[in-house]
């Protein structure tokens, strides 16, 4: 499946994250939500991080590429414009 079944029941309203949040409490216990709030939001921010890391190395791979291709280019156009300055015969 791709994902069309969660789309199917779309997204939780109030109720549902009341359900999922005394759910939450009775497994790991009043104590413990500071400390898994916190975990979840370091990973979340470690997260940020990476993609963000991604998206810079994915970017100047982009522009490397292009740097490349427009040399390529531009090599292909003086070999043409030199074998038209040729003569004939």
């Amino acid at each position: 499946m791709n994902g069309s079944l969660f789309l199917a029941f779309g997204m939780p309203g109030g109720w549902e994250f009341v359900l999922i949040f005394l759910a939450v409490l009775l497994l790991f216990g009043a104590k413990r939500l500071p400390e898994l709030a916190r975990g979840i939001g370091k990973s979340l921010g470690e997260f940020r991080k990476a993609k963000a890391e991604f998206d810079r190395e994915l970017h100047t791979a982009g522009e490397e590429v292009s740097k490349e291709a427009n040399e390529v280019k531009k090599s292909i156009e003086k070999a043409a414009g030199d074998e038209q300055k040729k003569p004939k015969g």
